[in-house]
């Protein structure tokens, strides 16, 4: 195919920040997104904050727009609202631990003007902390197994990888991680957005999941790195994240899976599920054993409303890898996975 020359306006470009209580993240790596970013614009969408972000904002980067909310809906609920105001054609969701690098925007432009089926792309993104290792919330491109647990290239479950450039391609993927989003804006919102009632958590794998069944492309590009800090707002092992990704998962399952297969994908994922939490009962991590089950029961609490959605989502075939991370994880012992040969489109 052949390609025309890319512009290097990103005029049309938002650079979308959400921050709750953030002013230190904001402090320093607002420099490098204002440095490298060229001529995009850069919002920061503020979750009712108390410690004085707004205020330092306006002091420290008067040119940077200022979305103001009343009250803190999360990171879905946040970002729905705030969007609504912001007009660019392409938004790049950036969580406020994130340090960009020179020329990052500069191949994700290129794809969305050379594949115009492409609705949403994430870079390479790797630790803040440990700079030649892939980050753990989204690495080198989402994907998710058979019974809806997701995973990436470069992470699966705890293992994390070296970058030693193993993912340095350009390829679809299932989906995008939130840390840093980049999507169209027609695309977002044909799609509906983010769903507000995850509050944070797996609502980007929502959204690229109606993408997937609206006919439109997820991609990865490794040409473009950010580095992010993780964990910034909900440590991994804090139980109420525990909670939300067990929760929303099983949410985004019901809501997007096609057909009447979903009955048996969710009663295979609810055992999985409780494998999981048996593990933390011989650990003797108790309390997470017990968000596992809190996390159940409010999915039958929310049981009628993600009915109502399924109803009124669009499904079509999606791909998948065809078999179970967790077997190939932990039974198989499995840490790297052929990713083209056991993946269904």
């Amino acid at each position: 195919m052949a390609t025309k020359p890319i512009s290097h306006s990103f005029a049309n470009f938002a650079i979308v920040i959400l921050n709750w209580n953030g002013q230190e993240f904001l402090a320093q790596f607002l420099p490098s997104v204002l440095s490298f970013s060229q001529d995009a614009k850069i919002y920061v969408i503020d979750n009712a904050s108390t410690d004085n972000s707004v205020e330092w904002l306006a002091a420290n980067f008067p040119k940077i727009s200022v979305v103001k909310l009343t009250k803190n809906l999360g990171y879905a609920g946040g970002y729905q609202k705030g969007l609504k105001v912001i007009h660019e054609d392409y938004y790049c969701l950036l969580n406020s631990d994130v340090e960009v690098t020179k020329d990052w925007l500069k191949p994700i432009k290129k794809l969305f003007d050379n594949h115009q089926e492409i609705a949403a792309i994430q870079p390479k993104i790797l630790d803040y902390k440990k700079r030649d290792y892939f980050e753990y919330a989204g690495a080198g491109g989402g994907f998710i197994d058979k019974f809806g647990y997701p995973y990436c290239r470069g992470r699966i479950f705890d293992h994390i990888e070296q970058d030693k450039g193993q993912y340095n391609d350009e390829i679809p993927v299932f989906w995008a991680s939130g840390a840093c989003l980049f999507v169209r804006k027609k695309d977002y919102w044909q799609a509906g957005g983010l769903d507000k009632d995850y509050f944070a958590h797996q609502e980007e794998i929502d959204l690229c999941w109606r993408l997937h069944n609206l006919n439109r492309k997820v991609f990865y590009t490794g040409k473009s790195t950010v580095y992010h800090v993780g964990g910034a707002s909900l440590s991994y092992t804090n139980p109420k994240k525990l909670f939300l990704n067990f929760r929303n998962s099983l949410f985004s399952i019901l809501k997007n899976h096609k057909g009447v297969s979903v009955i048996y994908i969710l009663f295979i994922r609810m055992l999985l599920d409780g494998v999981a939490a048996v593990r933390f009962l011989f650990q003797k991590n108790f309390k997470l054993s017990l968000t596992i089950l809190k996390a159940h029961l409010s999915f039958y609490v929310h049981l009628p409303q993600i009915l109502k959605k399924r109803e009124n989502a669009k499904k079509k075939p999606r791909p998948y890898f065809i078999t179970s991370i967790v077997f190939d994880y932990f039974v198989k012992k499995n840490v790297i996975i052929n990713y083209v040969s056991r993946y269904y489109y």
